[in-house]
């Protein structure tokens, strides 16, 4: 880690850790007095909850607003929060599970509280132990299993039992409905039974005043509800026939419009009528008259059955022997319903009207509403004690993982840590990729933008879409190349992704940011991209040179087929002047080679041989250089900071990924030396030899007299007869004429 250096204050230790000045948390006491360190020196300000490989508990647990982010706030409070229910604070840097009950430090408040809670938990579950672990606070239904009291404020039937009172809670959870307590029982709280009790004086009231207004508010007794249901359903269809009948009675010359038409009747007529009740049920409730009676016994078919049981239940108690009803009388027994319409409109505390009013009015005389309130108010008082055995489980997940945490916030130990199988929270596995492993891959949260941030890493990044299809997942990922050669990656191709529990992923590159990965990779560059601009012409010479001999053919194939005569007299189209000419150039060009090479043997020859190959070393460095010291620039600035912030974080440091550090993140495969043959190993040919090492030799030329002319060294000014040979060999103009 480097020298440790000391500062004023509280005594905060520093260290250089991936090139950065960080501070040290080495004890229980700097983590008690986080909340005096200066923000600016933390590595993180906030970070997402989702996409970490840690305990999604004990993030939740940290994230105390529940938005989602870790704040620098959360962290202090419970860093404090921790730190002050132990004696020894230095047992937060072991990471365990469990903790002696001793452990805790009954001195303050929150050490007491959670030491009596943890015993609590303990006797709860009949379990006679002097540690708790967090495997003992996982079921809260166990701990409160078969307790009366437990500080939710939730009454239960076990709850009540004791007062007399248990056969109480299943009528209110009935009527009002329950909440569920900690013990997993469902009961009742104060909110529940004032509800219940309000609704009990309610219904009460509202069935008293039906009983002081019997006849009034029950004019057919027992069947008033039914006689008003049905005078609804009936009354649209009585008061359409009374005003059909005024219709006649105005004008007897529309009788026929207001009544059922035989051609109605007639186009139905060939269908199942028993089919028909709906279309039926459209016509007049009877066949309208001026006299405006309404004959009981000549009711529309599709209503007949509706309108007996209306007939029986209303009618009849009023209108004893009645065959016809007028509008009058139809308006007096309609009318008689309004104060049963009103009483009904105004019903209060139905939520118990199943118990039955004789059960309501008991419940009301019991007086037993007090007494349950203050059974719920005494489990309330509890709220405290209860609440800290929830906060026992959540002390136990700070316990063993705040200081994997703040390894991974405060500083980002973990992710330089070199010690085996020690990993940061943000990676999420390994990317097999082309030969290579890369380790430091991050699960894309979706939380920021990648297009601007990540650029700026200086970092060459690959971004992948994820599948497991046997699991129906899919997730986005990005990983950082630090090591090997990029020349075969591409967007679309395959690779296999491990995440941290091992499970297998489908992975597809979407995306890649191009940057330096090492300087020998940044020194052969330029001899790949010279290489693949060679290729590139060729390709393209070929091809230009394929399609105009094929354009050619097929013009000379549609000369031939549209005209015949012709085709007798084509002669060869070999000339043999022209391919002089072009033997002429090449032997030309030839011979301007061979004396091109010759004389520049001479000039090495002419110079020792360290001298030789010293010319190629700075020949290779020339060309190199520019690449080297570009990519040297970037490897030394590279990193992974923004990569984060793209994702959601708000890193507040520097996270350099330098090359000794990156060549630990991507692993290259590494082979033995195979000294059996290969049968089928391609042998390069014999041309392709020849004209590297002109290319190789010409480049190498120009290089060694752009120096030795310019700078006068390397031994070759002893030699000005070959300087001035070589130059004019180089600058001499070919014979344009031949080559034509």
């Amino acid at each position: 880690m480097g020298k440790i250096l000391k500062k004023k204050g509280y005594g905060w230790k520093y260290c250089s850790l991936g090139g950065v000045t960080r501070v040290v948390l080495s004890s229980g006491e700097d983590i008690a007095h986080l909340r005096e360190l200066d923000q600016k020196k933390w590595t993180v300000l906030s970070c997402p909850v989702d996409g970490l490989e840690f305990d999604p508990e004990t993030l939740a647990a940290l994230d105390a607003d529940g938005d989602g982010k870790i704040k620098v706030r959360e962290v202090v409070d419970a860093a404090e929060w921790v730190t002050s229910a132990l004696r020894d604070k230095d047992l937060l840097l072991k990471g365990e599970d469990s903790i002696e009950l001793g452990a805790f430090d009954d001195r303050t408040p929150v050490g007491q509280l959670l030491k009596e809670s943890a015993a609590h938990i303990l006797r709860n579950l009949g379990k006679d132990k002097t540690a708790i672990a967090l495997e003992d606070t996982a079921d809260s239904a166990a701990i409160f299993a078969g307790t009366a009291l437990n500080g939710d404020g939730v009454i239960t039937v076990a709850t009540a039992a004791g007062s007399g009172l248990g056969e109480m809670i299943p009528k209110i959870v009935g009527a009002v409905g329950g909440k569920q307590d900690r013990s997993g029982e469902e009961g009742v709280d104060a909110e529940k039974i004032e509800a219940f009790y309000e609704a009990c004086t309610g219904y009460s009231e509202w069935m008293g005043e039906a009983e002081a207004r019997r006849k009034e508010i029950f004019p057919f007794g027992e069947a008033t509800a039914e006689a008003a249901e049905l005078c609804d359903r009936l009354g649209a269809k009585i008061d359409d026939y009374f005003m059909r009948c005024r219709l006649i009675g105005f004008d007897e010359a529309c009788s026929g419009a207001v009544d059922v038409s035989a051609e109605k009747i007639a186009a139905i007529s060939d269908k199942n009528l028993s089919e028909c009740a709906e279309q039926i049920a459209e016509y007049p409730l009877a066949r309208p008259s001026a006299d405006g009676l309404l004959n009981l016994d000549a009711i529309n078919p599709a209503w007949r059955e509706l309108f007996a049981k209306f007939r029986k239940i209303a009618i009849e108690p009023l209108y004893k022997g009645a065959v016809a009803l007028s509008e009058d009388q139809w308006n007096e027994l309609n009318g008689s319903l309004a104060p049963y319409r009103t009483w009904k409109s105004e019903a209060r505390g139905l939520e118990v009207e199943p118990l039955g009013i004789k059960e309501v009015n008991a419940i009301l005389a019991a007086g037993k509403k007090q007494t349950l309130l203050d059974l719920a108010a005494k489990d309330l008082e509890l709220k405290e004690q209860s609440e800290a055995i929830d906060d026992v489980r959540r002390f136990l997940l700070l316990y063993r993982d705040l200081y994997a945490f703040l390894r991974n916030y405060v500083t980002f130990f973990d992710l330089y840590d070199p010690t085996p199988g020690v990993r940061s929270m943000f990676e999420a596995g390994d990317l097999y990729i082309d030969q290579r492993c890369c380790s430091l891959c991050v699960k894309l949260n979706g939380l920021g933008s990648q297009d601007n941030m990540a650029s700026l890493s200086g970092m060459f990044l690959i971004y992948c879409t994820c599948t497991a299809k046997n699991r129906g997942e899919t997730m986005d990922i990005v990983a950082a190349m630090t090591e090997g050669n990029p020349r075969n990656l591409r967007t679309g191709k395959n690779a296999i992704f491990y995440d941290r529990k091992g499970e297998v992923w489908d992975a597809v590159v979407t995306r890649i940011v191009e940057n330096p990965i090492s300087i020998r990779q940044a020194f052969w560059s330029p001899y790949r991209k010279i290489g693949e601009f060679i290729s590139s012409l060729v390709n393209k010479a070929a091809s230009e040179k394929e399609n105009k001999v094929l354009e050619t053919a097929q013009e000379k194939v549609t000369t031939i087929s549209v005209n015949p005569e012709t085709s007798k007299s084509v002669k060869s189209t070999f000339d043999i002047a022209k391919f002089a000419g072009i033997f002429a150039a090449l032997g030309m060009a030839i011979g301007y080679i061979g004396g091109f090479l010759t004389t520049l043997g001479k000039a090495v020859n002419a110079a020792p041989l360290w001298v030789t190959l010293l010319w190629i070393a700075i020949i290779m460095l020339v060309v190199s250089a520019p690449s080297c010291v570009l990519a040297w620039m970037k490897l030394r600035k590279r990193n992974f900071g923004p990569v984060l912030n793209a994702n959601g974080w708000a890193v507040n440091a520097v996270v350099l990924v330098n090359v000794p550090f990156g060549q630990t993140l991507t692993s290259v495969v590494k082979y033995p030396v195979v000294k059996s043959p290969d049968p089928y190993s391609t042998r390069v040919p014999l041309w392709k030899k020849m004209l590297s090492t002109f290319l190789l030799l010409l480049v190498a030329a120009f290089v060694v007299l752009y120096f030795t002319e310019n700078l006068g060294f390397l031994g070759i000014e002893r030699h000005p007869e070959i300087l001035e040979k070589v130059v004019e060999e180089m600058t001499a103009p070919l014979d344009s004429t031949a080559i034509q």
